[in-house]
């Protein structure tokens, strides 16, 4: 070996692990955000899932208008009469008559959905329900359960009850809580004055009830 010759430099071993460095303070914490985070989803899925689990209705209501019994000033055949009205609404709803649909309604009757659509007179109600059986809600039928029947005079009476629309099988809890006005009009026919359709939002209800155990109604304590 000459004197101006300088021996190779010794390779490092290649170590992978020896060149990491440790985690940042900053990657740290984004780290245990994350799994909090995550805790607190995975917790309030499960908490969500028994709140909605638990809030199953008592007062589900009859299934045939007919086995309700009226209140207030009826006269006999008017309960009838009042649960035909409903009894011919499903009918053409299941036929996704929209006309026939309309029909059991008054010349000015208006109409609440639960969506917060609002429609006033027949041929509103008929031309909203074209275009529904004609897209979103066709080959839909109705589903429905009575709560109670009110006479509020001889020629007005207040029907509620709850319902769905589905497709397939008939579901097993109905979602919505529906108020129906009627009246008798001057051809002796009972028609549907007045329709108020509400989602009921069961998780929200429980909370609510959970908080300000007052707010239950008698029905579902």
């Amino acid at each position: 070996m000459t004197t101006d010759q300088k021996p190779a430099p010794q390779q490092e071993a290649k170590d992978p692990d020896s060149r990491k460095s440790p985690a940042s303070p900053r990657r740290r914490w984004v780290r245990t955000l994350g799994i909090g985070l995550l805790a607190i989803a995975v917790a309030g899925g499960g908490g969500y899932l028994w709140l909605d689990a638990s809030s199953d209705v008592h007062n589900a209501g009859q299934n045939e208008c007919v086995n309700v019994t009226p209140t207030g000033q009826a006269s006999p055949g008017d309960r009838d009469a009042v649960c035909g009205v409903l009894e011919s609404l499903i009918d053409a709803w299941d036929r996704n008559d929209a006309v026939a649909y309309g029909s059991q309604f008054t010349e000015d009757a208006t109409y609440a959905t639960y969506v917060g659509s609002y429609y006033e007179g027949r041929a509103d109600i008929v031309n909203s329900h074209k275009a529904l059986f004609g897209g979103f809600l066709e080959g839909s039928k109705l589903a429905n359960s009575y709560l109670g029947i009110r006479f509020l005079s001889p020629d007005t009476a207040v029907v509620t009850g709850r319902g769905d629309d589905y497709t397939g099988d008939a579901p097993d809890e109905l979602s919505k809580v529906q108020t129906y006005t009627l009246i008798r009009e001057a051809d002796d026919r009972w028609r549907v004055a007045a329709f108020q359709n509400t989602q009921r939002k069961s998780v929200m209800e429980r909370i609510s009830f959970i908080l300000s155990p007052d707010t239950r109604p008698e029905a579902e304590k």
